[in-house]
């Protein structure tokens, strides 16, 4: 059963010895009605960094099967009516939740995602404001044609969106994110908060720095495998 106002936070876990600081900015949020899934993803190390909220989040262990298929289990296995993706080394401010939850209801729309800030590794601020707008579908179609904008851990969802457009991608191991937003573009409006709600930790480990090569060659395949759609919803826009 999925609960009205219930939001599913899901976490995937692989490795990350920040999980405990993701986990954290969770529970201090200023919304209360919120479910947390970590999803371990085969983890060999850091484990024993969940111990401590034992009865406050729900794990849940699986072989190693990447990022797609940790955040369709814990999708599948969510009570909220809403999800939100958060990746280990990430952090939630404290109001994110809340005013996305917000926002969705006011403009009736079933996406939303936020500006974010870059940390470093130890925690501290390393940008100004990442934000990108836009002011009307067909700007947003245009950018998302070119490149991904948008942070996975910004982003909210209405679950009744995977019923129409299906769960991430589970053969893409980088770009899963964007094949799923291009997806839900066609059918759903979306909102966006230009202040951060999120700091996105850059770090030497991260999978978008290790594996660079290899996913600028899925990005170019995810942009192929929609362009046609992409072309016949701009058309569609500019026509309004």
């Amino acid at each position: 059963m999925n609960y009205g106002t219930r939001v599913s936070v899901i976490i995937p876990f692989y490795n990350c010895s920040y999980v405990h600081l993701a986990i954290e900015s969770v529970l201090a949020q200023s919304y209360p009605d919120i479910e947390i899934i970590v999803v371990d993803d085969g983890s060999t190390l850091h484990t024993e960094k969940l111990l401590p909220y034992s009865g406050r989040i729900k794990v849940l262990r699986k072989a190693n099967g990447g990022t797609a298929s940790a955040l369709n289990l814990g999708i599948t296995s969510a009570s909220g009516a809403y999800f939100a993706w958060l990746s280990a080394d990430d952090c939630f401010h404290p109001d994110k939740i809340g005013r996305q939850i917000a926002v969705m209801l006011a403009t009736q729309t079933s996406f939303n995602h936020t500006a974010y800030y870059y940390i470093n590794e130890l925690g501290e601020r390393s940008s100004g404001r990442i934000s990108v707008p836009f002011h009307s579908k067909a700007e947003l179609i245009e950018t998302l044609m070119t490149g991904c904008p948008v942070n996975g851990s910004t982003v909210m969802v209405d679950m009744n969106v995977f019923k129409k457009v299906g769960l991430f991608n589970e053969k893409l191991l980088y770009t899963q994110d964007y094949d799923l937003w291009l997806r839900i573009l066609a059918y759903y409006e979306w909102s966006y908060i230009e202040d951060p709600l999120l700091d996105y930790r850059v770090h030497q480990e991260m999978g978008s720095i290790i594996h660079s090569e290899a996913q600028k060659r899925e990005i170019k395949q995810v942009q192929e495998l929609h362009h046609k759609s992409l072309v016949r919803l701009l058309r569609k826009e500019r026509r309004k």
